[in-house]
């Protein structure tokens, strides 16, 4: 599996990064989209053609999530047609909220499918299991393993701490975690702190964490020139030796090599 970030910053674009977005290539080729923030369709143009897309999956509906979806949809529904040959876009999305959860059909274009939060959902070449995390919103985390290859990717989402987090992401090749909150604010209702990230990596014994969902501008009393790489130092001090890198548009990594 090959992951590449699209965009990494929490709650909204700043400057030329645009918000959560994701793009897991299989080991077949195949093409999944993980969340759909800002920026996320002309960040991914630089990758691929959207139209290469063989699905897209949704932690949870708040814009910084799917801020592009609408675009994306706009994209396969009005791209002529006589320059390719249009295709449904399967979105997954759990079914929680219905009104969020009706929004990714669009007749023709694309197809809204509940992912099964329960058991094991079949997405191309990956199986993929849910847990709830600790959000204000409903929110999945996901452990996606490759049948060909046996790696494991898992994403956090959005969420705080809590206990179970460390199991779910167990032995994970890589292991994307929501880091918008430095040390000193833990147990928070709605994202990871530094601390707690490196502490979930450690006692999972992930081979590397990433960090994603990064503050654009840091809050008072963190120097704004290198905030980033003390966010990344602070992870570090508790991920018990495992690697610590930033997400940066267009940063790839092949998960087998982790």
């Amino acid at each position: 599996m090959k992951l590449t970030t699209l965009g990494c910053w929490g709650a909204y674009p700043y400057k030329d990064g645009g918000t959560t977005s994701y793009l897991l290539t299989g080991h077949d080729g195949f093409q999944l989209l993980v969340d759909c923030g800002s920026r996320a369709v002309t960040e991914l143009e630089k990758e691929i053609s959207p139209l290469e897309l063989d699905a897209v999956i949704i932690s949870h509906y708040h814009p910084d999530h799917v801020a592009d979806l609408g675009v994306l949809r706009h994209y396969f529904q009005l791209y002529p047609k006589h320059l390719w040959e249009p295709k449904i876009l399967p979105i997954y999305g759990h079914d929680e909220d219905a009104y969020e959860f009706g929004k990714l059909t669009l007749d023709g274009v694309s197809q809204g499918l509940a992912y099964d939060v329960k058991g094991v959902q079949q997405i191309g070449p990956f199986d993929i299991t849910f847990i709830k995390t600790v959000h204000p919103v409903p929110c999945y985390a996901f452990r996606i393993v490759e049948h060909a290859t046996g790696q494991v990717f898992v994403f956090t989402g959005d969420t705080g701490y809590f206990d179970d987090l460390a199991q779910f992401a167990a032995g994970a090749d890589l292991f994307l975690a929501d880091v918008y909150l430095y040390e000193g604010n833990e147990n928070h209702i709605a994202h990871l702190t530094t601390k707690e990230a490196g502490e979930i990596a450690s006692a999972a014994k992930v081979k590397r964490l990433v960090l994603t969902h990064m503050p654009p501008v840091p809050p008072a009393g963190i120097a704004p020139d290198n905030h980033l790489e003390i966010l990344r130092s602070q992870t570090e001090a508790y991920s018990n030796g495992i690697p610590v890198e930033l997400a940066v548009p267009h940063k790839s990594w092949e998960i087998g090599d982790c």
